[in-house]
C-alpha cells in the first residue's frame, strides 16, 4: 500500500538518522495516515487520509 494521502498527496520525506559519532545512515518520516469513511460525490468509500487533512476539514466523513 502506497503512503500517500489521497486528499493533499503527502507522502513520505527522506533524510538521515545521525548518532552521537556523527555517523549517518538514510530514514523516512512517514506521513500519519488514517483510513477513514468518506463521502465521495454521494458515494462512501474508504480512503487513506492524513491527520492534517481531518483536522483541517478538506474531507467529508461518511456517517
Amino acid at each position: 500500500m502506497a503512503k500517500f494521502c489521497e486528499i493533499c498527496g503527502k507522502g513520505p520525506k527522506a533524510g538521515n538518522r545521525v548518532s552521537h559519532a556523527m555517523n549517518k545512515t538514510r530514514r523516512r518520516w512517514l506521513p500519519n495516515l488514517q483510513s477513514v469513511k468518506i463521502d465521495d460525490k454521494g458515494r462512501h468509500r474508504t480512503a487513506r487520509v492524513c491527520t492534517a487533512c481531518l483536522r483541517a476539514k478538506r474531507v467529508t466523513r461518511a456517517a
